[in-house]
């Protein structure tokens, strides 16, 4: 069964459209609305096994509506933009959160938003607003990755047999992630200066 691309019908070209209220996009919005449930329950409870739960459920919606988008042509032009964001800005408000609660060093979210604050420098020079380049496919990874990763972690923080283990193998899987993270975001990084320099001529040949 395939995971990256689950849903996709071989033959049949991918059509963005002008939707709105589709499956996928409501599923975005959900995933982002476990942000702040996520914050309540590590910082104000304390409770480490239903913000595991959150990020589960965060994760999952992820998948789903890259599935529903593909496999019932429900793909649209918002939810190829909100997609992607939502899932960078959901990593870093959780990344935010566990080191406010001290389960990582402020250096783990430097890592995460160091890349991307190049990368929205970037494409607001050149472009004023998205990019507009589609999703690679290590950039997918990476997301899942650090999607699994950051559970693992959290669930080292519960008193189990386990702890130990957990934080090991959450640490591998969240270092993966990271390093993804880099190499995507590098080549995104001369995909937007290659795209916003072929851009630049026809932008300025139009306003002389």
């Amino acid at each position: 069964m395939r995971f990256i691309g689950a849903g996709s019908r071989p033959g049949r070209p991918e059509v963005n459209r002008d939707l709105v209220f589709t499956i996928p996009n409501m599923l975005t919005v959900l995933r982002f609305m476990g942000v702040p449930l996520f914050i309540w329950l590590v910082l104000a409870q304390k409770d480490y096994g239903l913000s595991v739960v959150v990020l589960a459920v965060m994760a999952g919606t992820d998948w789903i509506d890259g599935y529903v988008a593909r496999r019932f042509d429900q793909a649209s032009n918002l939810g190829r933009i909100m997609d992607p964001v939502a899932d960078r800005l959901a990593l870093i408000a959780v990344a935010v959160t566990l080191v406010i609660a001290g389960v990582v060093n402020w250096l783990y979210l430097a890592a995460l938003v160091v890349p991307d604050a190049v990368l929205l420098a970037l494409t607001l020079s050149f472009f004023g607003g998205h990019p507009d380049l589609p999703v690679s496919r290590i950039g997918k990874i990476r997301t899942g990755l650090l999607l699994l990763g950051t559970p693992l972690l959290v669930l080292s923080r519960l008193d189990s047999a386990v702890s130990g283990a957990l934080y090991v193998a959450a640490w591998i899987v969240l270092g993966l992630g990271l390093a993804g993270h880099w190499i995507a975001a590098y080549n995104y990084f001369w995909a937007i200066l290659q795209k916003g320099r072929m851009r630049q001529p026809d932008h300025d040949g139009g306003t002389a």
